[in-house]
């Protein structure tokens, strides 16, 4: 993925944008929860998230492969200090003890989009493409649902992409025992 390139630059703010990335894309959170997330909400021996979502509900959402490798990279840098998973971080790699805004996560995103060659892109893209690429690999979709922290499952189908391929490939694991006649 490009984006993620864009970010392998050796530096802090590199080390904590692919970070911000991983999140974004492999547990499909929105810039708020990503935001508000703190170290105590990740559980680095399960590599679980608690993600506190939308009216106060709380879900867990685990990370793995390389997106958690590039979490555990940015806490490499960023330390085991208690506060926000991610900081803001100044000029010259001078890391703050603040936590970011959404407009800061939404600035990175479009800077990494620019940086990278990305056109038409928006954070939220990172969701959509978390929801179709689970449904796409095969997860069923009231498992995306509960991942992506929706009330509703009707809000998670809006997400799929799957269209009518998906309906034959689901119509050809049925099994109906009839032979035809010679």
């Amino acid at each position: 993925m490009a984006l993620v390139a864009a970010c392998q630059d050796g530096t802090a703010a590199g080390a904590r944008d692919a970070a911000i990335l991983a999140v974004a894309y492999s547990c499909g959170l929105r810039r708020a929860e990503i935001v508000n997330l703190d170290l105590a909400d990740f559980d680095r021996a399960s590599g679980v998230f608690m993600v506190h979502g939308k009216r106060n509900k709380v879900r867990t959402v685990p990370i793995q492969n390389g997106a958690r490798a590039a979490v555990e990279d940015w806490l490499a840098v960023r330390g085991e200090d208690a506060g926000p998973l991610f900081v803001g971080i100044r000029r010259g790699d001078h890391m703050t003890d603040r936590r970011m805004t959404t407009q800061a996560v939404y600035h990175i995103f479009t800077q990494r989009a620019e940086q990278a060659n990305v056109t038409e892109f928006s954070p939220h893209d990172m969701r959509r493409t978390f929801a179709g690429d689970l449904l796409d690999a095969g997860a069923d979709i009231v498992t995306v649902q509960k991942m992506m922290g929706h009330a509703n499952v009707t809000t998670t189908a809006r997400y799929d992409r799957r269209g009518e391929r998906a309906k034959q490939d689901a119509a050809r694991k049925l099994h109906f025992p009839y032979q035809r006649q010679k």
